[in-house]
């Protein structure tokens, strides 16, 4: 009878889950988001690019066509764990080939977690060019549902007026390493919900859930709501304990994202600005630079309870005291995972390679192989799959079946560096020095700074997790139709040697000399392209490094 009951409520599920389509054509918009008109990367003709609204366990199906022409693409899904489908992540190089232009590729994944997620290209830095939106899964089951009368989102991001490949090249060239130490190109502005000026329509009296992501490039983000409180009820897909901010200040990092409650007043007389500013330390003080002159972190949106009444100055704000998000609790009181079977440790640091700034793990800088990672542990066979040396020099660490591992991250490097592990959500147990993570094992993940900058200066490592696992997991024939497009081996070592994997002739080794970011044909400069009159940051730094 027992199992008649679970037979009976597992069918129950599987008829309320739906299956959620898109057909995407992923091309150029013109857009003028901060005033400055450029081109940006679109869906279907619209930017910003559309939120995705889903409830678990429902079936998310997104067929994706490359219509940008002069660019290669994709589309990771960020923070949703791909449970049977990492080949699904959307990571090229780890997971899959880049999408050529012309071509398309379906994603098709079970999403069975809750919460504020969003989705952006994981291409050679092609997302700060606009290919982000939000993804929201909604919880029959939330645990303050019974509070909330209403929901939005907001995005937060830093803005750049010029494409990511021109900054690409400056940023990866000796020229930047000699004249500048490497830095990295500043932001022209600040954006909410890719815009400034953003109003939020509410109503008196009324409790509001609001998803707060965070899909920048660079800095974290400091934001509040003027004259309003915040309760902290999730971070990156994990409903908490209650939080109250109070008078204290929430601080958000690349990457990440947080929902709230908001309560608004009785009272419909007044609106109020909601303000956000870029972390400054991250963007100059941490690297010994001044700001430019008449440089604006800040930006001001506003709660709307009148839409005739005057839309208000931002607050003043003399200093910030952050709530600490790892003391933060699940609401489920997850216990922290235990015994520690297996412990890496991370040193992060930065150096230069081949005149060029590169960022290290251990000494060794990522270098994006031929083929993706994922498809080397699937087609090498149990004898090499656990061998790191087969995945080429993308910083491999090999993970045995059902394992619970710790990371220990050492930054000796000058920044803050905001760490992503994909197909997992981690338990943050300190963050002094060394930071570290415990989460429980199997597939083939990235780990990476967050900072896209940083990400195609080197800053990722790969997990391999439990490579003679992966038992009948099969790459759809659209992704492998696509390496062949490119082109690119789908199969074979790093460098595609099926024969001998451990013959790593033509893998990538050194750290190229030019960096067009997702330009295709791969490597070649954008049309047009004049390292000279690339505006990197301000004037003065531009005659530092020689343009």
């Amino acid at each position: 009878m027992a199992r008649l009951l679970v037979l009976i409520f597992a069918l129950a599920q599987l008829a309320l889950s739906k299956t959620v389509n898109y057909k995407w054509d992923i091309s150029w918009v013109t857009a003028a988001p901060d005033g400055f008109s450029r081109p940006v990367i679109g869906i279907n003709g619209q930017w910003p690019c559309p939120q995705i609204d889903v409830e678990t366990g429902d079936r998310l199906v997104v067929e994706v066509y490359n219509g940008l022409g002069n660019q290669s693409t994709g589309l990771h899904w960020h923070g949703m764990f791909q449970n049977g489908t990492g080949y699904m992540d959307g990571t090229t190089g780890v997971t899959q080939c880049p999408i050529p232009p012309g071509h398309s590729l379906t994603y098709d994944f079970v999403i069975d977690q809750v919460g504020s997620y969003w989705y952006h290209s994981h291409n050679l830095g092609q997302y700060p060019d606009g290919l982000w939106g939000p993804l929201i899964v909604h919880d029959p089951k939330f645990p303050y549902a019974d509070e909330v009368d209403g929901e939005f989102t907001i995005t937060l991001t830093d803005w750049y007026h010029q494409q990511i490949p021109d900054l690409l090249a400056v940023y990866e060239s000796t020229k930047n390493e000699a004249g500048n130490s490497g830095d990295e190109p500043t932001p022209d502005s600040a954006l909410v919900n890719g815009a400034i000026n953003t109003i939020f329509k509410v109503e008196p009296g009324k409790t509001y859930l609001i998803h707060i992501i965070c899909v920048g490039n660079f800095p974290g983000h400091a934001f509040l709501f003027d004259d309003h409180n915040m309760t902290v009820v999730e971070v990156d897909g994990v409903w908490t304990q209650k939080v109250d901010v109070g008078n204290q200040n929430v601080r958000i990092a690349t990457g990440q994202r947080m929902s709230v409650l908001l309560t608004t007043k009785n009272d419909t007389s007044k609106n109020y600005a909601f303000w956000d500013t870029m972390d400054i330390n991250m963007l100059f003080f941490d690297e010994g630079r001044d700001p430019p002159a008449n440089f604006n972190p800040n930006v001001t949106a506003w709660l709307v309870y009148d839409e005739s009444a005057p839309l208000p100055d931002p607050p003043t704000i003399y200093g910030f005291d952050f709530v600490d998000d790892v003391s933060f609790v699940p609401y489920d009181l997850t216990p922290v995972l235990e015994p520690v079977d297996h412990q890496i440790i991370m040193d992060v640091n930065a150096g230069s390679i081949n005149g060029i700034q590169r960022l290290t793990i251990n000494g060794g800088t990522y270098l994006q192989q031929k083929v993706p990672s994922l498809y080397t542990a699937l087609s090498v066979g149990d004898k090499y799959s656990s061998n790191p040396l087969v995945y080429g020099s993308v910083n491999p660490f090999v993970l045995k079946h059902n394992e619970v591992v710790e990371i220990v991250v050492n930054d000796y490097h000058e920044n803050l560096h905001p760490f992503h592990l994909h197909g997992h959500k981690f338990q943050v147990l300190e963050r002094t020095a060394p930071n570290a993570g415990y989460f429980n094992v199997l597939r083939v993940w990235l780990f990476h700074c967050h900072i896209e900058w940083h990400v195609n200066s080197g800053l990722m490592a790969t997990l391999i997790e439990a490579p003679d696992h992966l038992g009948n997991m099969h790459v759809p024939q659209d992704a492998l139709s696509n390496c062949r497009s490119y082109p690119l081996p789908a199969s074979g070592n790093a460098a595609g040697n099926l024969r001998n994997p451990l013959n790593l002739t033509g893998a990538a080794t050194t750290v190229p000399q030019a960096m067009y970011g997702a330009t295709y044909p791969p490597g070649a400069p954008p049309p047009g392209f004049n390292f000279s009159a690339v505006q990197y940051g301000y004037p003065d730094y531009n005659t530092s490094i020689g343009l």
